[in-house]
């Protein structure tokens, strides 16, 4: 069992979303928000998203919904501004409703049990335009609605984004948290889909119609929290207050210690490797599909370029192997979000 790392270089490998070529590792900035991992004031948020940029993760995530009225956004729009060319930069909306519309509210896994979206189409330009404002650019070149709207169908707001697109203050549509290959072969009816943004990491399997359906029709694959919120990195024990993860069942005392307890075998496979076990964790799931561009999120720029080296590992199909055989046997303890 080997693996082959090539030279460290800040240009990582391409992948394909649809059409939409991004580095192999992308970044999700979600994490530079206060209240998701703790605090953590501006200057290191943008020291850290500076970082990843620098190393190479010049494919970053953000959202309307993230942080405290488009305040991710604003400061995504800090980092890139003198860069813009750099970046290919996504972002979703339909979580920042207007004043006077309404909630329309679904069940999640998390303590909170619901959240709430509007992504009815006579709302979505209003989003655009609010975004581009916040992240001071004048075109966004992935835009996502964050979750598929409950009362909406999911063909009217994917016909919103195409006028966007049409207009040039969009260049390619996503799909965001979907709950079914059927709602992905909906939309692409109505316009090309590039990517569709899912949960998907070694404790998340991704709905395997929902990949064979990306795969028929050339959709990338967007992994977020492929590190499982931090746990397949092997250093979470707890989480504190003021950390977002208090709201996943798998991040409780007691569930967090027996997950741990059943990882242990993927963080003894990383040992002989010579890899971290988030290394590991990203490289395993580059290796499953040619259009999967995972998006981890972190503080720490250390931390973050030692997540992008990942990009550069090619696992042999003996350890790949291996690793599945030790995924196998693991039942997860807790929910997730959806």
């Amino acid at each position: 069992m080997t693996t082959n790392q090539t030279t460290s270089s800040a240009n990582l490998p391409t992948r394909m979303l649809g059409e939409l070529a991004v580095p192999a590792l992308g970044f999700g900035a979600m994490v530079l928000s206060p209240g998701m991992y703790g605090d953590i004031d501006d200057e290191h948020a943008e020291r850290a998203l500076t970082a990843a940029l620098d190393a190479g993760a010049t494919f970053v995530d953000t959202s309307d919904g993230y942080g405290s009225d488009g305040s991710n956004e604003r400061l995504v729009g800090r980092v890139i501004g003198g860069r813009r060319d750099e970046v290919v930069l996504a972002t979703k909306f339909g979580m920042r409703i207007p004043d006077g519309a309404p909630a329309h509210t679904f069940p999640v896994g998390y303590k909170f049990r619901e959240l709430a979206v509007n992504a009815d189409p006579s709302l979505v330009r209003g989003y655009a335009e609010q975004s581009l404002r916040e992240l001071g650019t004048d075109y966004i070149d992935l835009y996502y609605p964050h979750f598929p709207d409950p009362s909406v169908p999911l063909a009217d707001t994917v016909g919103a984004v195409a006028d966007l697109i049409e207009a040039g203050l969009v260049r390619h549509l996503g799909l965001s948290n979907l709950t079914s290959a059927e709602q992905l072969r909906d939309a692409f009816a109505v316009h090309p889909v590039a990517a569709v943004q899912t949960e998907w990491s070694m404790w998340r399997p991704i709905d395997p119609a929902l990949l064979a359906a990306a795969d028929e029709l050339g959709v990338g694959i967007v992994a977020w929290s492929p590190l499982g919120g931090g746990f397949l990195t092997g250093t979470v024990r707890e989480v504190g207050e003021g950390d977002f993860r208090q709201n996943s069942p798998r991040f409780s005392k007691e569930n967090l210690a027996a997950n741990n307890d059943k990882y242990a075998p993927i963080r003894q496979i990383a040992a002989e490797l010579g890899l971290e076990p988030g290394q590991l964790a990203l490289a395993w799931l580059l290796a499953q599909y040619n259009s999967v561009v995972p998006i981890p999120g972190s503080r720490t720029p250390a931390h973050i370029v030692e997540n992008l080296e990942a990009g550069r590992v090619s696992l042999h199909p003996d350890t790949l192997q291996r690793i599945d055989d030790a995924l196998a046997g693991v039942q997860v303890q807790g929910g997730t979000l959806l």
